[in-house]
């Protein structure tokens, strides 16, 4: 994919001032030299937060409270494009972003406004890219890491930061933390071309396909075993169907399956014609019918009856309780009707003295006669109680004699009717054989040899041997395989260039480790088992620009056309700490003439690959190297130098 960088741009927060504008070139080997502390570190973050990073990773202090938002105006296919993106001011990340797009786009003298969103924008970008929205979830297993391919998983390829251009464990941008890993896992054989979107639209339509093939061979296997089980009972169902008098035509023993098929389907028609018709029958019948009601109706009433008498025995036993304990209680109170009785006014009590009837007796003798009253009342009540559970006998009585009166009956009308019988049950067997027919008729139907399942099974059979051949393992292995070999050798023919121990030595890509290894004379060596870090780098910066050079091979590859390396001259810096000589302050040593000479293959090597993509890849370098190491170098050019208070945000910005 076309995608080059014109323009780095900040905008101040300050709006009295201009932005800050880096211009880069296309074709060239863009070099930013400086020393340290000055915001080379910078621009990786920069850049990648604007094409929609999920946060923001642009230094703190200096750069992000001088900033107020930052853009990258891009070269793509489609023309220019700027993406800008406000600074989180103390979040993680902001969604707040403007886009322009058109024949000529203009960077705004002041700070934008939103327009747009992260997420609208990484949509825009894919849509750039011309990826697919198929995802690699083929068996819909929810896995985060099967998700469809985003511009975001590419920048791995675009950007080597400073902790990654000479890191001996990790290859790619962000494939240190385990997520960004497991996606770039999923989505290399996609981005090496072994496997193609229309691969993946196979692989998800022979999912749906096996998932609809397997269910229809379900049911095609249900029905074929049903149907040899009951291939054997056509015949005895034929028969069966002559002695009911549906069929009066007798099957022979050379009949074939559709001969007897076509003769159920005849007793099935004779359904509606099937009568039986004798005297007396429905009389019979309808005299069963009518002492069914009859039964009913008597036992519903019977039913009644007996929860009525079993209420008015536990009344009647409740109202001899009470009347019980009132009797109790008058017999208790029947001192005082004695007392009462005693005439003598002076007739003293022995033990307390009181002269005359003690005073309350007429209350006592009121209780009584209201206690002799309540138990005239419970006696009253249990005499009512009495003569209704006797009518109650009586009814449940002439209720058991209407029962058994019914009874009788039925047996009469059973000895009567049994030709009435005898016609039922042959009805009810007649509708029974009829059903179990038309069961027979449904699937001898669908196993016919003009299936429709059967023919939708075999459709769907040659459907996924079709999509199996295009989806072939073997295939996009053996595709994988050669792109791998591709890059390999491409890789190799850079190496020789470059200040590496084994040089001659092939090298191999893998994809399940993510890793470089080199193949020595009797092992292979994974990268963090060779030593130095001039080797780490040199390995690099070829597998980089191999996989560039192999991307652009592909006009239709997806990956962004540029390439990033931050500060790939610090493998050497060490040195200075054990004696190299500076001629600048700390923070900008100058380097031995061995290592001058190492850091310039690095800059040839990158600017022969440029030179040879005739426009098609652009690169840019952050380094610490200045043009006293590379300006000979043909194809290289020096964006700024950031040196004597120079740097990436102006001095007037910070006060």
């Amino acid at each position: 994919m076309r995608f080059t960088i014109r323009e780095i741009v900040l905008w101040p927060r300050r709006a009295d001032l201009p932005p800050r504008r880096l211009n880069l070139s296309p074709d060239k080997v863009n070099v930013i030299s400086g020393v340290s502390k000055t915001g080379k570190s910078a621009i990786i973050p920069i850049l990648d937060y604007c094409m929609a990073a999920d946060r923001c990773a642009v230094p703190v202090e200096t750069i992000r409270n001088s900033c107020s938002w930052f853009g990258l105006l891009a070269d793509t296919d489609e023309g220019p494009k700027l993406f800008a993106r406000r600074e989180p001011e103390g979040q993680k990340s902001t969604g707040d972003m403007y886009i322009a797009e058109g024949p000529s786009v203009t960077v705004p003298d002041r700070a934008p406004t939103k327009n747009t969103t992260a997420e609208a924008v990484k949509r825009r970008l894919d849509e750039l890219s011309g990826l697919t929205k198929l995802d690699f979830d083929y068996s819909r297993s929810g896995s985060g890491f099967k998700g469809r391919p985003s511009l975001r998983d590419l920048v791995a390829f675009t950007f080597q930061p400073q902790n990654i251009v000479a890191n001996p464990d990790v290859l790619f941008f962000k494939a240190d933390t385990y997520e960004h890993r497991e996606k770039l896992r999923t989505i290399f054989p996609y981005v090496l071309q072994a496997i193609g979107p229309e691969t993946l639209a196979a692989q998800h339509e022979l999912r749906s396909v096996q998932r609809e093939l397997g269910r229809k061979e379900r049911e095609l296997r249900d029905l074929q075993e049903l149907s040899e089980r009951w291939q054997g009972e056509l015949r005895a169902s034929v028969v069966q169907a002559r002695e009911l008098g549906l069929l009066d035509q007798a099957v022979s023993e050379s009949a074939s399956r559709d001969d007897m098929i076509q003769l159920l389907e005849r007793a099935a028609g004779a359904e509606a014609g099937l009568h039986i018709s004798s005297d007396g029958i429905d009389d019979a019948v309808t005299e069963l019918v009518q002492l069914d009601r009859e039964e009913a109706d008597v036992d519903m009433d019977l039913v009644s009856l007996r929860r009525r008498l079993a209420e008015m025995s536990k009344l009647k036993g409740n109202a001899a309780r009470f009347r019980g304990a009132l009797t109790i209680q008058r017999d208790r109170l029947g001192v005082a009707r004695w007392w009462g009785s005693l005439d003598d006014k002076g007739h003293a009590c022995p033990v307390c003295g009181l002269q005359g009837p003690r005073e309350g007796i007429e209350e006592l003798l009121l209780a009584l006669t209201a206690l002799d009253e309540g138990v005239k009342r419970s006696g009253a009540v249990s005499a009512s109680l009495d003569r209704e559970m006797l009518r109650v006998r009586e009814d449940i009585k002439v209720a058991v004699e209407k029962l058994q009166g019914i009874t009788a009956r039925r047996v009469e009308a059973g000895h009567r009717s049994a030709r009435a019988k005898q016609a039922r049950f042959r009805q009810s067997e007649v509708s029974r054989f009829l059903g179990r027919v038309e069961k027979v008729l449904e699937v001898q139907r669908a196993l016919g040899q003009d299936s429709v399942l059967s023919e939708e099974v075999e459709a769907l059979r040659r459907r996924e041997r079709e999509l199996r051949s295009v989806i072939s393992a073997e295939n996009v292995e053996a595709k994988k395989k050669r792109a791998l070999r591709k890059i390999a050798g491409l890789a190799g023919r850079l190496l020789p260039k470059l200040d590496t121990e084994r040089p001659d030595d092939p090298v191999e890509l893998s994809i399940a480790d993510l890793a470089l290894r080199v193949i020595g004379q009797h092992r292979a060596d994974y990268l963090w088992e060779i030593g130095s870090g001039a080797n780490w780098l040199s390995y690099h910066i070829a597998i980089s620009l191999a996989l560039q050079q192999f991307f652009i091979a592909n006009p239709s590859n997806p990956v962004p056309s540029f390439l990033i390396y931050d500060q790939p001259s610090q493998v050497y810096f060490p040195r200075r700490l054990a004696g190299a000589r500076t001629t600048r302050d700390d923070d900008d040593p100058v380097l031995d003439d061995e290592d001058v000479e190492a850091v310039r293959k690095v800059y040839e090597t990158i600017a022969g690959v440029v030179e040879r993509s005739n426009g098609g890849l652009q690169t840019l370098v952050l380094d610490h190297a200045g043009p006293d190491v590379w300006a000979e170098v043909p194809g290289v050019q020096l964006v700024e130098e950031w040196r004597d208070g120079r740097t990436l945000v102006p001095q007037e910005w910070l006060s």
